[in-house]
């Protein structure tokens, strides 16, 4: 056997491998972020639920999914792990001091019209003055008119 008949068997492993590798990077990356989980933590669950964690179990996370509502949850279903900041903003809808800057709409539309001091353009058509015939002779209902 050649080298050119090897190749592509030599190209579908280095694929294979480096696909298993990103996967695995990325497996151990979500086992760090959950070991990043401790008591009061906020997370969101793979479902889209925010809560907080209560409990660290070997396997399994107690999460506190409104006051008082506990509910044992696996930890392969952490999703994220959150920030106080943005989960206090998320859940509790606490303003974030950066929202500050942004501009103010008012709520009336009178900042949002033009100066009436502008000319307005006049798009329609304008009527020749009474007694004035069209060059061609033809009125706008005649046949052959433009």
């Amino acid at each position: 056997m050649n080298l050119v008949t090897l190749l592509p068997f030599i190209v579908l492993i280095g694929a294979m491998f480096l696909m298993t590798r990103s996967a695995k990077k990325k497996q151990q990356q979500a086992a760090q972020m959950r070991d990043q989980m401790t008591p009061g933590t906020g997370i969101r669950t793979i479902g889209g639920m925010y809560a907080t964690v209560k409990e660290i179990g070997e396997d399994t996370v107690t999460l506190e999914v409104a006051p008082g509502v506990h509910a044992i949850y696996a930890k392969m279903a952490v999703a994220a792990v959150l920030e106080d900041a943005e989960y206090n903003r998320i859940v509790h809808g606490a303003e974030n001091p950066a929202d500050h800057d942004t501009p103010v709409v008012p709520d009336d539309i009178s900042s949002l019209t033009k100066d009436e001091t502008e000319p307005k353009l006049d798009l329609g058509k304008k009527d020749a003055p009474e007694g004035e015939q069209p060059k061609d002779g033809k009125s706008d209902g005649e046949a052959g008119a433009k």
